[in-house]
């Protein structure tokens, strides 16, 4: 079996290093265009405020580990076609610009996605700059020591966590969100409303709908002028965070994509074509709050395809079994979990859904100090099952969020997890636990 693997991303080198594994006997090449693999972008903002010293700490593997698993590694080499009906592809030496072509019995995309950058004026200026791979990192770390007035524009998961790491490093941050709220494909407004206000209390000046419309860099050597409908703002530098598109060109006529350009796959992460596999940000995966499939870049998201891909490649062995979408995010003191949908996108999807807000303390009060948590389930008003989950506060309750993200894989009902068991210890929750008194709310606002 002679396997190709375009791009070396999350997804990429899990199907490499799972398909060396699972079926040694196997030819495995890897194609990919950069100088290097496997890049944490996660790690950028940690990085910028100096949690992570060295940048390179963000590579969990390297050409010469895959190397000595028996995989043929050309690094620096871009595939610029793909031919699905003769199952060979064309290849591009970057170094010595040699053009030539390979064929596959299976192949394997997984080429990621890039940043969303808006065809704005000026957004190809220097103090212009986008988050997502290694060399964009490195800029961003550079321009932050001559930079003291930075703006974030786009207040996804990037977005908010640079606009922390800049105002821990005494940086003059201001947010632009061109939306009514932040984190909307993650939270609800309520939720919303409460990380902004943590935002403000850190010094982070958050305008919220407020599109930009254009960047002005005409003098080298003055701030940005930012353009908005509500007025120009001035800046040092800018930091573009709005979102990412996945990288199919390649796959462009050959195989099924859906109308954002992400690869439609089947449940075993075929593509239209059965010689064509498909993994991570590049694809559209199946959410299982709503049984349909939607674009979600999440590295947790690929690793688990590119499992899958490796036991699927002699025949159809694993399903893959969908995504809850769970994320995490700590902001100063305070930790964000989520998983699922939120209420606002259940009811657009034309679910009739609703949720409940639990407040109050993770801990009993005898104890010599707790903290408020706040919890909001979404679910089903039809069939009880539950969407989705938000969490809020300074005690860590991303682990409750994954005992929610397990309940929607498994369709489970508010009541199931209104009577599941749960420890009771007093260092670490009430009586009752917190996930089972939520879902007691919500059977009580059923009733």
């Amino acid at each position: 079996m002679k396997v190709i693997v375009v791009g070396c991303t999350h997804a990429g080198v899990t199907a490499v290093t799972e398909i060396m594994k699972q079926h040694p006997e196997a030819e495995v090449t890897v194609y990919e265009r950069n100088d290097n693999v496997s890049f944490l972008s996660c790690g950028i903002a940690l990085y910028l405020q100096d949690t992570v010293k060295h940048l390179e700490d963000m590579f969990y593997e390297t050409p010469e580990h895959l190397a000595s698993l028996g995989v043929n590694v050309k690094i620096k080499h871009d595939v610029l076609k793909i031919d699905a009906k003769k199952q060979q592809i064309t290849v591009q030496n970057l170094e010595s610009k040699a053009i030539f072509t390979d064929t596959y019995d299976r192949l394997v995309m997984t080429t990621g996605s890039a940043a969303s950058v808006p065809l704005l004026q000026g957004v190809d200026s220097s103090k212009v700059l986008v988050c997502k791979n290694y060399h964009q990192a490195q800029a961003i770390k550079q321009s932050a020591s001559t930079s003291h007035q930075v703006t974030i524009v786009g207040a996804g998961y990037s977005g908010i966590e640079l606009a922390e790491a800049y105002a821990n490093t005494d940086h003059q941050v201001t947010l632009l969100q061109g939306d009514s709220q932040v984190l909307s494909n993650y939270v609800d407004p309520e939720m919303s409303a409460r990380i902004v206000a943590s935002l403000q209390q850190h010094g982070v000046t958050v305008h919220l709908n407020t599109p930009v419309t254009a960047f002005n860099t005409s003098e080298p050597n003055a701030p940005v002028q930012i353009k908005t409908p509500q007025g120009d703002f001035t800046s040092d530098l800018v930091v573009v965070c709005t979102g990412f598109m996945p990288n199919t060109d390649l796959l462009q006529g050959q195989v099924d994509l859906d109308r954002h350009g992400a690869v439609i796959t089947n449940d075993w992460l075929e593509t239209s074509e059965p010689t064509i596999f498909a993994a991570g940000d590049a694809c559209a995966a199946k959410f299982n709050p709503t049984k349909r499939p939607i674009f979600i870049p999440l590295a947790t998201n690929a690793v688990q395809q590119g499992r899958i891909i490796a036991r699927n490649l002699y025949g159809h062995v694993q399903r893959y079994p969908g995504t809850q979408a769970t994320t995490a995010l700590r902001l100063f003191a305070q930790t964000l979990a989520t998983t699922g949908i939120t209420l606002k996108k259940a009811l657009a999807a034309g679910i009739d859904a609703t949720s409940v807000t639990y407040c109050g303390p993770y801990r009993p009060t005898f104890m010599p100090q707790t903290s408020e948590v706040v919890i909001e389930l979404v679910y089903d008003r039809v069939d009880h099952r539950i969407l989705g989950a938000q969490f809020f506060g300074e005690y860590d309750l991303t682990q409750s969020a994954n005992a929610i993200s397990i309940s929607i894989q498994n369709q489970n009902t508010i009541e199931d997890l209104a009577f599941t068991d749960m420890l009771f210890n007093p260092f670490y929750d009430q009586p009752v636990n917190y996930l089972n008194q939520v879902a007691q709310m919500a059977i009580d606002q059923e009733n």
